[in-house]
């Protein structure tokens, strides 16, 4: 298959071109700053000579947007907002002025797009968006808000002849340097793997493997379309996550941390506090009824298999 990947630069982005490349597909890559020949150069906002690969293409995965690891101020929150919905728009364009459009078009969301409880699990059809809900900080509505626009506009492009799906992903986990485990393992080994705020709060997550499965999957299915979680199916709180991140690193102890201590951790890290105090219960409804299998479904195990990983390329 001929799969282009804006925004396939980041972590994800690399985890897909790298299990798809390998696979024999010819991936290609759009991004600002294009280093190697399968990668070409992109605004994500503007049509350009990268469309041109979008025609005639099997697929298109766009994983563009800013990164959500920043300060949420009212600018950051503005640019996360401004480089989803553009990138999207203009992804919509190009398929939709191709001559031969690409039969799919997998495009990121994320599982924030839920409420935050701590009651059943969200799955794509009886899952609750989020906005509005009581004893949360007012600004997390922002963070709802930016993905139920992403989606949309997604929903609005004029691709009659391309099927879409929306990934609402959860923590990708993957031993690559700089991704959601790495931070996490390496907080753990200086004494901060403990709960936060109590750690009740549910961590979604899906391991790197079966993202690309779920991928892979989605590409093939033409039944499916519209949101889909990737999620893997048991959501963890937050203190058991941390607590396998240590057992699985040999890690004996973890501080825990108030609210306002991860207040001034997450300001000095120049992040914050959602990313940590959001409860994300969400479960993938819509793969296991299509008859996904998960090759990680419990956090434990894939907490150790991620902890070998990354000491092998150590």
């Amino acid at each position: 298959m001929r799969i282009v990947i804006p925004g396939g630069t980041g972590q994800i982005g690399r985890v897909l071109d790298r299990a798809l490349t390998a696979e024999g597909h010819d991936v290609l890559v759009l991004t600002r700053r294009p280093r190697r020949d399968r990668e070409l150069s992109w605004d994500g906002r503007t049509l350009g000579r990268w469309a041109e690969a979008v025609d005639g293409s099997d697929a298109v995965i766009n994983l563009a947007g800013r990164s959500v690891n920043c300060r949420y101020t009212p600018a950051n929150q503005h640019e996360m907002l401004a480089s989803r919905v553009d990138s999207t728009r203009v992804v919509g364009e190009a398929v939709a002025a191709a001559a031969r459009p690409p039969r799919v078009w997998l495009q990121m969301s994320t599982a924030t797009i839920y409420a935050h409880h701590y009651g059943t699990p969200h799955d794509e059809a009886t899952g609750v968006l989020g906005g509005g809900e009581p004893d949360v900080p007012r600004y997390w509505d922002r963070s709802t808000d930016i993905a139920k626009a992403w989606e949309r506009t997604q929903q609005d492009a004029p691709t009659p002849d391309t099927r879409r799906v929306a990934l609402r992903t959860a923590m990708v986990m993957s031993p690559d340097r700089g991704g959601a485990f790495d931070l996490m393992l390496r907080l753990a080994r200086c004494g901060l793997g403990g709960p936060i705020d109590g750690g009740a709060q549910y961590m979604s997550w899906i391991h790197d493997r079966d993202l690309v499965r779920a991928v892979r999957f989605l590409l093939d299915r033409d039944d499916l379309a519209g949101p889909v979680n990737l999620a893997a199916p048991h959501p963890v709180p937050q203190r058991a996550f941390m607590q396998a991140i240590r057992r699985a690193w040999g890690i004996p102890v973890g501080l825990p941390a108030t609210r306002r201590m991860a207040e001034l951790g997450a300001f000095a890290l120049r992040s914050d506090t959602e990313l940590l105090l959001k409860s994300r219960s969400v479960t993938p409804g819509r793969l296991r009824d299509a008859g996904f299998g998960f090759e990680h479904p419990h956090w434990p195990a894939a907490a150790v298999d991620l902890a070998r990983r990354l000491r092998q390329r150590a």
